[in-house]
């Protein structure tokens, strides 16, 4: 499983850069990492159980913890900080970030959300 070489928040874009050694490079918004954050309080406690997270447009990182060699927690602004992001599963954020994507913004609708454009 590839590991992170270069970790980079930027706080005025909102964007987490993360770059592999593997080679590849990806562009994390804040709000995309806050909604598929791995936590129960947002996967649930199973399959299925995922919540949906609202109003998270404008949300940055505060903070970015080490968590042992694998992973790193991410402290938002608005104060969720109960998620561990494993490489793999920053990884795995990265490569699949169309799609998830689209899922988040498709799910936002289906709710009656209209998605706010960030300022």
């Amino acid at each position: 499983m590839p590991t992170p070489t270069e970790l980079n928040l930027h706080r005025q874009s909102r964007v987490l850069e993360i770059t592999f050694d593997d080679g590849s490079h990806y562009n994390l918004p804040c709000e995309y990492l806050r909604v598929y954050s791995p936590s129960a309080e947002v996967q649930g406690h199973g399959p299925g159980q995922r919540v949906l997270q609202i109003g998270k447009e404008e949300v940055n990182i505060d903070k970015i913890e080490p968590v042992g060699n694998y992973a790193i927690c991410l402290h938002f602004d608005d104060e969720h900080n109960t998620g561990i992001y494993s490489w793999e599963y920053l990884y795995g954020l990265g490569q699949n970030q169309e799609e998830l994507w689209q899922t988040y913004v498709t799910e936002l609708e289906k709710a009656g959300h209209k998605r706010k454009k960030p300022s």
